[in-house]
């Protein structure tokens, strides 16, 4: 079997994969690459368009982001720091459409307003309270509040359609929010990296073996599944991106830092309205409260969504318990994780989990009714027929080792590197996508800190991210000229429904 050397080796064809490789040769465009994947195609899974729900995630509307605590109080750190992490996003998506490496922007974003909207007086008195402490933020700066059905009329029609005038109701909203396709964005990003010559991409290649050689580089070998196999490639740097696949090739690679690590897997479903009387009607991402016991992945919501220029609605979404790690997985994959390592974490978690799984299994065994009768919290009039459940895609949260419990279920994402520096993994799941730029920036600051240290990358690094080494927290001048430049450059400014 034939070897190639690469420098660096991208493992799994989805958006993390396709950010690090464009920062990394925009950074150095010498740099010899290649990416493998083991599907026919790339951004097949959570990437792919209604595998996700295309939010760009920056805290205007997702309330799980800003939890309250039993006495009342909230914290608004993650919050902070996920619509900064977003800002890192359009700023790196705005760099590359005036560079014409991705295209007209409203084939891959597009503004939809963001809006959280709650029922009941404790839920009524949590927003504005949510709102007042926000809204004086220059992070969330144009954020509206309303408890008047009136107004709410306006913004939301669907949602107050046929709803109990008695009822007590506020929302709060954002005109800048985003719906992103992040699968576009994604083949965008591999197409224009297919350009230089010195990147290489693999389809059909599942990865057999990562072994670390004498002189620090990686050993990959695929599987020898047909008459010509495909070669092994050699890599000094090699990332780990295959969404719930990352955990197999983290023990695949044998590093001790990823001693300990466990999955916790979840799948997903929407319901789905193509109906173009109804679509029309509804133009934002309306998200709520998560019901108790119930991950903070599956906050509910009703969404615009834009695909390749069509619009649809998106409600969900409905949990569920699976033990496949990729959709196109295989049902041992929760079982072909365990290891000595990560066996209590996992037995921990699973003993004080069994409210989630319960919930989880719940929400497995729903009825198309049932579903439908979710819908109408947020939409009173929907009709069962105009709304069909398709399949999202799969997420693995992080299980971990814990001192003082043994083990904890994280939902969230997590970069784990080599102590070389040769190899780094990304593991969990939302935001995701949302935040790909300032995760996959982690990584170059951990991997690749002598060139980064340069003069020459410091300069490119400031032209894709301006506000890269500051804070857009404290900084509100600086906030102030970066969003206006991605806001324009990416046309996010307000639109109204049709």
């Amino acid at each position: 079997m034939t070897t190639n050397h690469v420098d660096v080796l991208l493992v799994g064809a989805g958006i993390m994969s396709a950010t690090l490789g464009t920062l990394l040769k925009q950074m150095n465009p010498s740099f010899k690459m290649a990416m493998v994947e083991q599907m026919a195609d790339i951004m097949q899974e959570s990437s792919s368009a209604w595998h996700n729900a295309g939010t760009g995630h920056a805290a205007y509307c997702e309330l799980n982001y800003t939890p309250q605590a039993a006495d009342g109080s909230i914290n608004y750190d993650k919050a902070y720091f996920i619509n900064s992490a977003f800002e890192m996003s359009l700023q790196f998506w705005a760099a590359l459409v005036k560079q014409q490496a991705l295209p007209e922007p409203s084939n891959f974003i597009n503004p939809v307003p963001h809006m959280s909207f709650v029922w009941g007086e404790e839920n009524v008195a949590f927003l504005r309270k949510r709102y007042e402490h926000l809204s004086k933020h220059p992070l969330f700066k144009g954020m509206e509040f309303s408890d008047d059905p009136a107004v709410l009329r306006e913004w939301i029609p669907l949602v107050m359609e046929g709803r109990d005038p008695h009822q007590k109701v506020a929302a709060t909203r954002i005109d800048h929010g985003s719906d992103v396709n992040f699968g576009a964005v994604g083949r965008y990003l591999v197409q224009n990296l297919q350009k230089s010559p010195d990147f290489q991409l693999h389809l059909n290649y599942e990865v057999q073996g990562i072994d670390k050689q004498a002189d620090g580089s990686w050993l990959i070998r695929p599987r020898s599944n047909s008459a010509e196999p495909p070669a092994s490639i050699n890599a000094k740097f090699v990332f780990l991106g295959g969404g719930g696949a990352a955990l197999n090739l983290l023990q695949m690679s044998g590093i001790e830092e990823g001693l300990g690590y466990g999955g916790f897997p979840v799948s997903g479903q929407w319901l789905v309205c193509n109906r173009e009387d109804i679509v029309p009607q509804h133009y934002a991402k309306v998200y709520g409260k998560a019901s108790i016991g119930a991950p903070p992945m599956s906050v509910p919501h009703l969404d615009t969504r834009i695909i390749d220029g069509k619009r649809a609605l998106l409600f969900g979404p409905f949990a569920g318990f699976t033990t496949k790690f990729l959709k196109q997985g295989s049902i041992f994959d929760l079982f072909a994780s365990i290891r000595p390592s990560n066996v209590v974490p996992m037995v921990r978690v699973g003993l004080t989990s069994m409210d989630l799984i319960k919930y989880l299994v719940t929400e497995v065994m729903q009825t198309h009714a049932a579903r439908v009768n979710a819908l109408r919290e947020y939409y009173p009039s929907a009709k069962a027929d105009d709304w069909k459940l398709e399949i999202a895609g799969q997420r693995v949260q992080i299980i971990k080792k814990d001192p003082k419990k043994g083990g904890k279920l994280e939902f969230g994402t997590e970069v784990v590197t080599a102590s070389d520096n040769s190899l780094a993994v990304l593991l969990g799941a939302s935001p995701g996508a949302s935040v790909a730029v300032q995760a996959m920036m982690q990584i170059v600051e951990r991997c690749f800190k002598a060139s980064l240290a340069t003069p020459e990358w410091q300069d490119k690094l400031h032209q894709l991210v301006p506000s890269y080494g500051k804070s857009l927290v404290d900084d509100e001048d600086l906030l102030q000229t970066v969003r206006q430049y991605t806001l324009s450059t990416l046309k996010l400014a307000p639109v109204q429904p049709i």
